[in-house]
């Protein structure tokens, strides 16, 4: 019992709830990251709430990606090892749990606003027609995708009331998803290289060069729609000290290009990041730097009351 749960826990890959924290950039954003109260009441426990919900659909939308996708997964050098694909966890025993899943998550992503429910539910649907149709469809796979982490945001939105969420936000959650899609789709390409074919049709579609012009245009457009944010929101600080953290959304895509083109780096942007040091600083000291930023005045009257004593 215990093995098949471990096999459970493997198929519904725990590792990519990590795309999940885009539902607290509303939060983070909003500055309400500290606001009183009982936990789940205040905006931070309410995106809690909703980064679980998410995770538990995520996790039944891979259940029914391995359960259709199983055949390819078994031609694949790495994706035959999953848990389903491997034949450690039954296909019965996946499909009951890719449909308790996301009822229980609407049930309660309801429960929680009623907007967001209907966010969570377009997430579903949204995924349900990339399993089935759309991922055999050029450029609308890889937007598909963009779509679903749009959506997070946009959850994370609906959660909590925000005064002053910034529309570029939107447009740069949307460039970062291509940027992680179309990078996932080079890398297949790379790693399988003439049989990738056999493990993905529409991988057909692409090569290496088409991908890599679509990665300079999103690129640029990113770079340049952060930098629009930083210094055109309307709840950043007047002295545009936001864009003091451009340079760490330049270092890190930079250091992913880097590691793609010069390093040979195949796996997926969110793969790379849990093993590369240096991205994993960079994420830690912009996490930090956009803290100084949003919440200086707090920060600043913390010091004052230390050393005043």
């Amino acid at each position: 019992m215990l093995t098949q749960l471990y096999h459970l826990l493997r198929a519904m890959r725990p590792k990519q709830w990590m795309k999940n924290v885009f539902v607290f950039i509303a939060v983070v954003a909003d500055q309400k990251v500290l606001e009183p109260g009982p936990f789940f009441s205040t905006p931070v426990g309410q995106s809690f709430l909703g980064f679980l919900l998410f995770c538990a659909m995520s996790s039944a939308v891979y259940l029914l990606n391995d359960l259709i996708d199983v055949e390819q997964d078994r031609l694949h050098p790495t994706k035959r090892e999953r848990p389903i694909a491997s034949g450690e966890l039954p296909a019965s025993t996946a499909r009951l749990v890719a449909i308790v899943l996301p009822i229980a998550a609407l049930l309660f992503g309801f429960a929680l606003r009623t907007m967001f429910g209907l966010i969570l539910l377009a997430y579903l649907v949204n995924n349900i027609a990339y399993t089935f149709k759309i991922k055999h469809v050029v450029l609308l796979d890889v937007l598909s995708i963009s779509f679903g982490f749009l959506l997070r945001v946009a959850g994370g939105v609906a959660l909590i009331v925000v005064q002053r969420f910034s529309p570029w936000m939107y447009v740069f959650t949307t460039l970062l998803a291509l940027f992680l899609g179309f990078s996932k789709r080079r890398g297949e390409i790379a790693l399988l290289k003439d049989g990738a074919v056999s493990h993905r049709a529409i991988l057909n579609e692409y090569n290496l060069a088409f991908l890599d012009s679509l990665l300079n245009v999103i690129v640029g457009a990113l770079i340049v729609t952060y930098s629009f944010y930083t210094f055109s929101a309307p709840n950043l600080p007047e002295n545009h000290t936001m864009m003091l953290t451009i340079p760490f959304v330049l270092y890190g895509v930079f250091r992913y290009l880097y590691l793609v083109h010069v390093r040979g780096e195949t796996k997926a942007p969110d793969e790379v990041l849990l093993k590369d040091r240096p991205l994993q600083i960079t994420l830690l000291l912009f996490m930090i730097m956009v803290t100084l930023v949003f919440y200086q005045t707090q920060i600043r009257a913390l010091i004052n009351r230390i050393t005043g004593l």
